[in-house]
């Protein structure tokens, strides 16, 4: 391989370790300042499940090490969930190079929405689906069975739960962009309503709790940001051109 070819990969190795860099440097500021508030972060997530618990019954930690670490483990991930613009914006900038000016001007948007939207699910879990679904859960233990949930286990659980109405919240982002990329398009989208109504369902059904509620709170905004990603679909329709066409049009706006 000839030295000029390597330079092109040093530089790009170089840009990404610094990109990289500065993202780890964000979760490490975001946790110092947060690493002393771990117990009170740790009960704020917690409150939705204690505030449903029958009236004496506290969380319990199995692990000797649990109550210490557990805390801290949530501070990392609130750490690394806030630090997410940034998280982005290092991998936009390391990418925008590479794009043309329309793409910067479509993707630009796309990653702020989706950190909203991440947000957004996030919040929605917190403050509606939770106080349901822990409601419904620790009222159907059966009797002479009292509710006292592991840290460990709760963390886990609510993680997933929050990764899970994150990511869902998403549907918008994924429609405008199978469609931007031609994979569909709107009109065949709206085609299958029907399936993608009952599919919200499904995965509602998969992602939460065993009652009815739940599932409902997930699908019905799921299939609600369907529509709006099928609306806002169609202005990125079209917009996706071959890199020659964009390289001759910049050539041309350069002479």
């Amino acid at each position: 391989m000839a030295v000029e070819d390597t330079q092109p990969l040093i530089a790009h190795l170089i840009e990404l370790r610094k990109r990289l860099l500065n993202s780890i440097i964000a979760v490490i500021v975001i946790f110092l300042a947060l690493v002393s508030f771990a117990n009170e972060i740790y009960y704020l997530v917690s409150a939705p499940l204690i505030k449903q618990m029958p009236l004496g019954a506290t969380m319990i930690a199995t692990d000797v090490a649990s109550p210490f670490f557990t805390p801290i483990k949530l501070t990392f991930m609130v750490s690394v969930i806030l630090s997410a613009p940034v998280i982005l914006y290092q991998v936009w900038a390391f990418v925008a190079p590479a794009l043309y000016k329309h793409e910067r001007r479509l993707v630009m948007p796309l990653l702020v929405s989706s950190t909203l939207l991440f947000y957004i699910g996030m919040a929605f879990a917190y403050f509606v689906v939770f106080p349901l679904a822990f409601g419904f859960l620790t009222h159907t233990a059966p009797e002479g069975v009292q509710v006292s949930t592991d840290i460990s286990s709760y963390l886990s659980f609510v993680m997933a739960l929050f990764m899970a109405f994150g990511v869902a919240f998403e549907v918008p982002v994924a429609i405008i962009l199978i469609c931007w990329l031609g994979v569909t398009t709107p009109d065949d989208l709206r085609a299958k309503r029907p399936y993608v109504l009952v599919g919200a369902f499904v995965v509602g059904m998969l992602l939460t709790p065993p009652d009815v509620f739940s599932q409902t709170l997930l699908a019905i905004p799921m299939y609600c940001l369907f529509e709006v990603g099928l609306f806002f679909s169609r202005f990125y329709v079209g917009k996706r051109r071959t890199r020659d066409e964009d390289a001759a049009q910049e050539a041309e706006s350069e002479e």
